[in-house]
């Protein structure tokens, strides 16, 4: 979800119900005027998906499986909109704005063309389902900040269509007009970088792409979430082209993508122990895919947790806790019994609401996450509602991160061959949060991105 804030003044100013808003330049040096895109058209004055289709087949087939089509419809987006933003601005109205705004990136035709907010649900199959349409993409000309944030596109319904290629044929259909800005990060950055009434970077994806390794190699979001996929028939009227580019769009939603994103080691310092000696286990983790962070985009929902357990020779299984650091925030990393998310009461209409595990996994795992806090300095996953960010200790892209499990013998062991395996899991959303809020069970699915194992020898 995304809000139009303006980052001038310190306090909260919710600028979608301005006609014009002055936003700062990332060097806070440069104003420029933005244009307020809210109801500005009509839905009339953009084409639906399945037009495209009749020239655009495959890349239509492509698109309708990507959480692109589905960024509005989508189960677990459907539940935050209606049962958690929408419900948090009727109970206090001075969000309402704030709420009306997430339209600007799951449903931008909605944003632009609707005239009431929140649009329609999406069993009432209304346009707002195109959600991030072709009309979406191909209407851009460029971002309206730097950086980009917030819906910052420019966009401006008709005929003409920009896109990356000169085309070798004219379209019957439309005017093609080539633009250098879609093989930029910037143009992703329009919606996957996001600031909320806080003035908090609640997502910050092409930001953390910008100030990582791949930006300065020139490998752009495109390169791994539309990879070339040719030859490939773009349009029915022209050639396949080599360096065609997928419409998929995948990422955290696709399984494939998460798996191996993280490589991982595990060794012990010995090789042989007995009953009552210490083990001490290492295991290293290398983010070697991903040109951001790792999760991304919206952590406040997700996180990765390192889980690492021991089975000896009769098959008994021993949990192993991760070794504490000692930095600042880290209790928030260590998997635990703890209440979190009390700030849904409000939307869910539960008073005094005392909030749900905070974590639902094994106490001891070490989790990768940057935690969101609320302006009571609860713990939340209502970005909207985040006043402040707590300790960032997610993997970077090239960072490697070495967890210590220290792992003391029982006296009650078998003897024999002893396995140790660490696996990296991860979840879109907390299991606890998805249970409360009753979201299909795909979205707190847990999926595995890597595993190691290793073996020790216990000794009589």
């Amino acid at each position: 979800m995304n809000y139009l804030k303006n980052p001038m003044v310190s306090f909260c100013v919710i600028a979608i119900t301005v006609a014009s808003v002055l936003f700062m330049s990332f060097s806070g040096e440069t104003l420029t005027p933005q244009e307020d895109l809210k109801s500005k058209y009509d839905y009339k004055d953009f084409e639906s998906a399945k037009k495209c289709r009749s020239c655009h087949p495959g890349i239509y087939e492509q698109w309708s499986q990507a959480m692109m089509s589905q960024a509005y419809t989508h189960h677990w987006d459907e539940i935050e909109y209606f049962d958690l933003a929408v419900k948090h601005s009727e109970a206090k109205p001075e969000i309402k704005d704030v709420v009306d705004g997430c339209n600007g990136c799951h449903t931008p035709l909605a944003f632009m063309g609707g005239k009431t907010f929140p649009p329609p649900r999406p069993s009432e199959k209304s346009m707002a389902n195109e959600s991030v349409s072709c009309e979406v993409c191909h209407l851009t000309q460029s971002a309206q900040t730097d950086p980009p944030f917030n819906f910052s596109y420019l966009i401006r319904p008709g005929m003409t269509k920009y896109a990356l290629r000169k085309p070798n044929v004219d379209s019957p259909a439309h005017k093609i007009v080539t633009n250098d800005f879609f093989s930029t990060t910037e143009f992703c950055g329009n919606c996957h970088n996001e600031k909320n009434p806080f003035d908090v970077w609640v997502k910050s994806t092409q930001l953390e792409w910008k100030e990582g390794p791949y930006s300065k190699e020139g490998v752009r979001c495109q390169d791994c979430h539309m990879p070339k996929g040719g030859p490939y028939l773009n349009a029915l009227m022209t050639k396949p082209y080599d360096d065609s580019r997928l419409h998929l769009f995948h990422g955290a939603h696709d399984p494939g993508k998460v798996r191996g994103t993280i490589e991982l080691r595990i060794e012990p310092d010995i090789r042989e122990a007995e009953p009552g000696e210490n083990v001490i286990l290492t295991v290293a983790l290398f983010n070697q895919k991903t040109g951001h962070k790792f999760p991304t985009g919206s952590v406040e929902d997700r996180i990765a947790w390192l889980h690492v357990e021991a089975v000896d020779a009769k098959g008994k299984v021993y949990h192993i806790k991760v070794n504490p650091k000692g930095f600042q925030g880290e209790e928030y990393t260590i998997a635990g019994d703890y209440l979190a998310y009390q700030d849904m009461g409000l939307p869910l209409g539960i008073p005094d609401f005392k909030g749900v595990q905070r974590d639902g996994i094994p106490a001891g795992d070490r989790i990768f996450r940057m935690p969101y806090f609320d302006p009571e300095g609860r713990m939340t996953i209502m970005q909207w509602n985040t006043a402040k960010l707590g300790v960032d200790y997610r993997i970077g892209p090239r960072e490697t991160k070495v967890e210590k499990f220290t792992f003391k013998i029982p006296f009650d062991v078998a003897p024999g061959e002893m396995s140790v395996k660490a696996v990296l899991n991860y979840q879109l959303l907390v299991k606890p949060v998805a249970d409360i809020l009753k979201v299909p069970a795909d979205e707190s699915e847990i999926k595995v991105v890597n595993e190691h194992s290793t073996s020790l020898k216990i000794l009589p």
